[in-house]
């Protein structure tokens, strides 16, 4: 062995192979066998998105996280009961280990935390979060007296990428209406100048400033004679029923004063009048 191999060789025997193996999910220094099938992956995320690209439908199926039973040190290739030390080279096979989860992280600037509620691991650290009782879920604590509560509302799939949110590896947020979404696709649905929810089509988020851009232009654009006439609306943030003159830059909630309505009924000529 050269000076340069002892020179990069960690102090602590727990520490070698740190950071340098895993997968496009984890870093992490072991492999897990699936009992499902048998076989052998890095991840549960792994054996997820081969077993469910498989041909035929019947094979495809996912991962319990908390069967897993064995795991394979990507140091010295033992197999092994779950823990987080290999019993055979004693490095450590996670910085992060939760035995409930039999989840290995190497890479501890995620501030993983279990959840007890939840019963799974989470991200962000503890400090960070909050477990609602209602929603069934952690939140950030931004949102903690400050969201709607819907049971259950994380046990659902995005509305925008249709991924199952309890336990996706991606960051969600919950919507003015209560529903919820991950952040990555609420973000692109506001930059697409989407403002309902996919879901119930209340609005996502405050759109006070909004609505008052439309009343100057709604003011500032006369309609011609012929189509000042009143339409039937019904509004989605309040779901109350009104009338409104028909504009083509929106038509404004009697009740809340909201633009995000929608046109009901269908307007008899007779009806139409200055």
């Amino acid at each position: 062995m050269s000076n340069d191999d002892v020179s990069s060789f960690p102090d602590n025997p727990l520490d070698v192979g740190k950071l340098l193996h895993g997968c496009n999910h984890y870093r992490r220094r072991c492999k897990i066998r699936a009992p499902c099938c048998n076989q052998i992956f890095t991840c549960r995320h792994c054996h997820n998105e081969y077993t469910n690209a498989l041909a035929t439908p019947k094979d495809r199926h996912e991962i319990v996280r908390y069967d897993i039973k064995q795991v394979i040190c990507a140091i010295c290739n033992t197999e092994q009961q779950v823990a987080q030390i290999c019993t055979n080279c004693g490095v450590k096979m996670g910085e992060y280990y939760c035995g409930i989860c039999k989840f290995y992280d190497d890479d501890i600037s995620k501030e993983q935390f279990h959840c007890n509620d939840c019963g799974i691991c989470r991200v962000g650290g503890v400090t960070n979060f909050f477990h609602c009782q209602k929603c069934g879920s952690c939140f950030d604590v931004k949102l903690r007296g400050n969201h709607t509560c819907i049971g259950n509302s994380m046990k659902n799939h995005c509305p925008i990428c249709y991924e199952f949110l309890f336990d996706s590896i991606k960051a969600a947020t919950i919507m003015v209406c209560g529903h919820a979404i991950h952040l990555d696709c609420y973000k692109e649905l506001i930059n697409q100048d989407q403002y309902r929810c996919p879901i119930c089509s209340k609005s996502v988020s405050a759109m006070s400033s909004t609505w008052q851009r439309l009343d100057q232009e709604i003011e500032a654009t006369v309609m011609p004679e012929e189509y000042r006439y009143e339409i039937s609306i019904l509004c989605n943030d309040c779901h109350n029923t009104s009338k409104a003159f028909f504009h083509i830059f929106g038509h404004k909630c009697s009740h809340c004063k909201s633009y995000n309505t929608r046109r009901i009924g269908t307007i008899d000529e007779s009806e139409r009048r200055t």
